[in-house]
């Protein structure tokens, strides 16, 4: 497997206070397992699902500790001078870039409109093993209040191509690497409350979204929205009980047509 192209979502992990609470809710929800906590990277904890390392959880920091929520990495094939670039388009670097040992080098950065993402530099980890299974990533969202900001920042930063879609019910924009659609940018509506800022919402797929929804909320996790039938599948919005918002989704459940996108 080799390290993933430039601007590709490449891995995914969460801060949580309570470690063991969110490997048995993911664990539920998802089917993930989970791999021993590395106590030389702060108790980082790989997660699993059928063999493969799909995420990551992991205790913040002292001094860290505050809403949990995923956080998405783009893959650089250098950290330093993704970091530059970043701050050069308006965007802010939370974290420099640092060595992770033989792992990679990462950095985690805000883009102007407010959403936390990383950077991953691919060294003998090299990302997600597996995507669009059920218990692994499948797509990510850059939701915003202010769109311009985000559809100026990202191609500036990585090597995207956009298109938008065709919707006045609502303002979506797909960003690609190359033919593959990488990332989605949506404008948030007034249905959000106003304290929510921008964010970044992560997918994992799941074999059946109202099953998955059902799971998740036994387990003291909140609906936002949905379960949905979409072109893409069948989706729900969540948010885990210690705050950290992602979304559902079965791929293998469709409705409707594909909608009409157009280069921007």
């Amino acid at each position: 497997m080799a390290a993933e192209p430039e601007g590709t979502p490449c891995w995914a992990d969460a801060m949580f206070t309570d470690v063991e609470g969110a490997k048995r809710f993911y664990g539920e929800v998802l089917g993930w397992t989970f791999g021993e906590a590395s106590s030389q990277y702060g108790n980082y904890t790989q997660a699993y699902a059928n063999g493969k390392a799909v995420a990551a959880v992991v205790p913040p920091m002292p001094g860290q500790e505050g809403q949990s929520a995923w956080c998405l990495y783009l893959a650089s094939p250098d950290v330093a001078a993704t970091a530059e670039k970043i701050k050069a388009n308006g965007g802010e670097v939370l974290m420099e870039p640092m060595q992770v040992g033989d792992f990679g080098s990462m950095a985690i950065a805000r883009e102007p409109s407010g959403a936390v993402f990383g950077v991953w530099q691919a060294g003998s980890h090299e990302g997600f093993e597996a995507k669009a299974v059920p218990g692994a990533y499948c797509w990510a969202e850059f939701f915003t209040r202010d769109p311009a900001k985000v559809d100026a920042f990202l191609p500036a930063v990585f090597p995207y191509g956009a298109k938008q879609m065709q919707d006045d019910a609502a303002d979506f924009r797909v960003f690609s690497v190359g033919e593959e659609m990488a990332l989605g940018r949506m404008r948030m509506t007034e249905e959000f409350p106003p304290e929510v800022p921008s964010y970044v919402n992560v997918y994992f797929t799941v074999a059946d979204c109202d099953d998955a929804v059902a799971k998740a909320t036994k387990l003291g996790g909140v609906l936002r929205f949905g379960p949905m039938d979409t072109p893409f599948g069948r989706f729900a919005a969540l948010s885990d009980p210690q705050g950290a918002a992602f979304s559902v989704i079965d791929l293998q459940t469709t409705q409707g047509e594909m909608p009409e996108m157009t280069d921007v």
